[in-house]
């Protein structure tokens, strides 16, 4: 089936739909605030599956590296492990004593194994947020720090440019990543948005290099190219959209999670999983490695 238009891909309504990543041939996002993971097909519309569920917010996952079933968490105030078969694995708590209570939010793998993960107060408290990089084997450090609520981060196909979105100030970035130590260098604006366009929130990379932001509060999502220019725009019927990503069938299946939080009264699709079809693929979903236990 083609999909020309934004179609509703769940009868679901989700709290905070994000963390979207296409994994072995199915689509895997999360529920954010309500620390679900769940999983779709790609091929036609279907019910939402829940994989997990924790008791504390679940920001994204990624896939580890060699290990079927496994996931790195953004979850809670830290980073954790979430096994095929048992209870979540804390691997480093990174928030849990600062004044403001504050969680983790999004995060990804980048094509070397590094895991990239957000953390934001619940206030939205300026200055207060930050980014987090974990290499394989090692402790996650801080790379980028005085954010508020860290957004992505998105990486291109070679994996040495990153983009981030600090969605409160409607920025989103653009970083040099070195491929060998992941240190970042040449921070430069990519995006600035107005207020009344909404705000950068999930972003992924194409096959081509164009950057695709999803606009919370400006019901759509935007494909801009790697000089930062607008390249495309798709209105949807939901107010937030909050995460996407690029699947299904030759990876041309664009989804987009969305949120009825905050929204009273939300409307019929606010918080609904979205797709439409679009020319160019995206790129396969990074793998994090967490070298020896």
């Amino acid at each position: 089936m083609e999909l020309t238009e934004p179609t509703v891909w769940s009868a679901d309504r989700l709290e905070l739909g994000e963390g979207l990543r296409w994994v072995d041939g199915r689509l895997i996002l999360v529920d954010l605030l309500a620390g679900r993971l769940l999983e779709t097909t790609g091929d036609r519309p279907a019910p939402l599956r829940e994989l997990r569920r924790l008791d504390v917010p679940l920001g994204a996952v990624a896939p580890v590296a060699g290990r079927p079933g496994d996931w790195l968490a953004a979850a809670g105030t830290g980073i954790a492990l979430l096994p095929a078969a048992g209870d979540r694995r804390s691997l480093a708590d990174l928030v849990d004593e600062q004044a403001e209570p504050a969680r983790m939010n999004d995060a990804v793998a980048d094509r070397y194994g590094r895991f990239w993960a957000g953390s934001m107060t619940y206030a939205g408290v300026p200055g207060r947020g930050a980014l987090y990089r974990m290499a394989p084997g090692a402790a996650p450090v801080p790379a980028v720090t005085g954010l508020t609520v860290p957004n992505g981060p998105a990486f291109d196909a070679a994996g040495t440019t990153m983009y981030l979105a600090d969605s409160p100030r409607g920025e989103v970035d653009r970083f040099t990543v070195d491929p060998r130590t992941g240190a970042l260098d040449g921070r430069q604006p990519f995006l600035r948005l107005t207020p009344g366009e909404g705000v950068p929130d999930g972003m992924t990379v194409d096959a081509a290099g164009h950057v695709w932001v999803a606009l919370w509060g400006g019901s759509a999502v935007r494909r801009y190219r790697p000089d930062g220019v607008l390249d495309r725009e798709i209105r949807l019927p939901a107010t937030q959209p909050a995460g996407l990503c690029l699947g299904g069938p030759g990876l041309r299946r664009l989804f987009v999670g969305t949120a009825r939080h905050a929204l009273d009264p939300a409307g019929p699709l606010d918080g609904a999983l979205l797709a439409v079809d679009v020319p160019v693929p995206g790129l396969p979903t990074a793998a994090a490695a967490l070298g020896t236990d």
